[in-house]
């Protein structure tokens, strides 16, 4: 294990919070991540009820991006949580939950590129949209998407399998990527594969919205609109493109705040994981004027249901 991991793992194990602290993080994680589940949860529902989203390239990549994002957010609570109650698992139990969590940690940025392609052609090319963004490309760009965020993280498991001791795997370890997956080797591949994530993500990211912004200065419809979602989308895109820097990150949160560091990796976990799932309802479901007609009138059907039901 490099210097790096050994240190933050280190940092972690030999500071436990108190049992008052540990009970208010775990409360505060768990009733914001219900709560974003619950919305996300609702967002999918409206979805799957109206066969007139599932035509619409835009509804599909969100329909992927919520999906993806209420499986990271339902990982990153349960590692949270186990972290306190169990502290240590065995690494059989904890590269599961590892793999899902890298594989849906590098679903979202490449999501957000594409849906910033979407709206790109939407707004730039309105000719040529129904073209060029068929649903048949569309679920070929979802599956390519998954398809590359799983040969990135497989191979952890792979240089792991062949590298550690049978017994190792029985062993018990506080639950993060860098003991799962300890091997020198693995963090300089994954130092190399966020570096290459955040040029090609973001020459995309900056390229599309760009060029919108400035069809949206010159446009008279709707410009108002179109620039205030492109400064959400960027500000979604930035807090989930951080977490290709946590490791910088958690490096200078150790040497700066050593007696502190538990709570400065809780600040890191919220800042990292859990906000930036919480952006993605209020762009993609309440902004959007038909997926929140939709979305009003499935709440408004639930809360009258339960009324009568009482």
């Amino acid at each position: 294990m490099s210097q790096a991991a050994s240190a933050n793992v280190s940092g972690v194990a030999d500071y436990r919070d108190s049992l008052t602290k540990a009970a208010v993080k775990n409360a505060l994680v768990l009733a914001i991540g219900v709560s974003i589940n619950y919305i996300n949860a609702g967002l999918v529902y409206t979805f799957c009820r109206h066969q007139m989203f599932y035509s619409n390239p835009r509804y599909i990549l969100f329909f992927t991006l919520v999906l993806n994002d209420m499986i990271q957010m339902s990982v990153g609570i349960t590692l949270f949580v186990i972290s306190y109650a169990l502290y240590r698992i065995s690494v059989y139990s904890c590269a599961p939950f590892i793999l899902m969590a890298i594989i849906t940690t590098e679903n979202t940025p490449l999501i957000l590129a594409c849906m910033a392609g979407e709206c790109y052609v939407a707004v730039c090319l309105p000719l040529h949209r129904a073209r060029i963004c068929t649903v048949r490309r569309t679920l070929v760009l979802i599956a390519s998407i998954w398809t590359v965020s799983v040969i990135s993280a497989f191979p952890d498991l792979f240089v792991t399998l062949a590298t550690e001791r049978l017994d190792f795997f029985s062993s018990r370890i506080f639950c993060l990527r860098e003991t799962a997956f300890p091997s020198e080797a693995l963090a300089r591949k994954r130092d190399v594969t966020y570096i290459v994530y955040l040029v090609l993500v973001w020459s995309v990211i900056f390229f599309t919205y760009f060029k919108i912004l400035f069809t949206a200065r010159t446009a008279s419809k709707d410009a108002k609109k179109a620039r205030r979602t492109i400064v959400l989308h960027g500000v979604q895109v930035l807090l989930c493109m951080s977490t290709y820097a946590v490791p910088l990150v958690k490096d200078a949160l150790l040497r700066v705040f050593p007696e502190n560091y538990s709570d400065s990796l809780f600040a890191c976990y919220v800042v990292v994981q859990v906000w930036p799932r919480s952006v993605s309802p209020i762009i993609y479901g309440v902004r959007d004027k038909c997926f929140r007609k939709y979305l009003k009138r499935y709440l408004i059907c639930r809360t009258a249901g339960r009324v009568r039901t009482s």
